[in-house]
């Protein structure tokens, strides 16, 4: 829950620990929300701007290409639970989905910057995209990948039933949670002052020998393995995967969320999450037209709260909090 960026000393001590405080939050979460369902949308699209704001957040790179990560990782995790493999195992192809993309993404994407590395990576999620639309015979085309489906997890001396809304819930939370430990991991090691130093200045990382576009190709490719795990559990959690998990869309979610929450935080994407997913619940009760609240919600937070709703109010703590 502190920025990015690791926290100055001095700074506010709720960073000190940012994945642990995280976690904890992931835990209480389906006791707070009214359901675990709806907690669990938190979680999976929270993971997925998280995975995001890996190269817009901590590099500053605006790509508008992750939902081939995230529909990639869960096609990958479908099509391995459907033929049969087991859950641990379709999870971890969903995350090397998401990475194997992003690799190939970045590779040709990181040659460019600005506005153009922007209109790459849109240019090649709407290649995946059209590859996936046109493989019917393993992802169903357009009705999507159906019957993916859990099944029962057996422990020593336990059986979890993936039904029960609150054990699928802390199912896909487990490895939710060891993505934030090992984010924080990336963020204090010496790549994650690397991210900072070419976010904050690029020439003078270059002159300081950084390699910076391998540094931007690099940090592409971690952010495909959050958003690759994201989207394998996205296909948990619905039992399908539909082909609009790899629409524009779709992309275009990751950007809002990120900057709802705050794009310079650690735990921000998750509250922007939060908001999302609540304002879309609340408004779609009353009427068929959310998005426009949600447009209306997200314009105000651009104009009035540029730091996002957790970055305002971690600048508005005391500097001992």
């Amino acid at each position: 829950m502190s920025g990015v960026a690791l926290p100055a000393p001095g700074r506010l001590r709720l960073g000190a620990h940012p994945a642990l405080l995280g976690s904890l939050a992931l835990l209480a979460l389906p006791w707070v929300l009214p359901t675990p369902a709806l907690a669990a949308d938190v979680l999976v699209w929270g993971l997925y701007a998280l995975g995001f704001n890996l190269v817009y957040g901590a590099l500053g790179l605006l790509s508008f290409g992750h939902a081939a990560l995230f529909g990639g990782g869960a096609y990958a995790c479908g099509i391995a639970l459907t033929r049969g493999a087991p859950l641990w195992a379709a999870v971890g192809a969903g995350l090397l989905a998401g990475t194997g993309i992003a690799f190939v993404m970045g590779l040709l994407a990181t040659r460019t910057r600005g506005i153009y590395f922007a209109m790459v990576t849109l240019a090649l999620a709407q290649c995946a995209y059209f590859i996936a639309y046109q493989a019917a015979g393993w992802t169903g085309g357009e009705n999507g990948l159906r019957g993916v489906n859990m099944g029962a997890i057996r422990l020593p001396g336990l059986t979890l039933d993936p039904l029960d809304p609150r054990v699928r819930y802390y199912v896909l939370a487990v490895p939710a949670i060891l993505a934030l430990f090992a984010l924080a991991r990336i963020l204090a090691s010496p790549f994650g002052a690397a991210m900072a130093a070419v976010r904050e200045n690029e020439g003078r990382a270059r002159a300081c020998g950084y390699d910076v576009r391998r540094v931007r190709w690099q940090a592409f490719t971690l952010s495909g393995a959050f958003t690759g795990l994201a989207g394998a559990l996205y296909a948990l959690k619905l039992g399908i995967v539909p082909i609009d998990s790899m629409d524009l869309g779709t992309s275009g979610l990751a950007v809002i969320m990120a900057l709802l929450g705050g794009s310079g935080t650690f735990f921000g994407p998750f509250v922007g999450a939060l908001v999302f997913v609540a304002t879309e619940t609340l408004v779609s009760g009353w009427t068929e037209h959310w998005p426009l609240a949600v447009g209306a919600l997200f314009m105000a937070c651009v104009l009035f709260f540029p730091r996002g709703v957790w970055g305002t109010l971690l600048g508005r703590l005391p500097r001992w909090a």
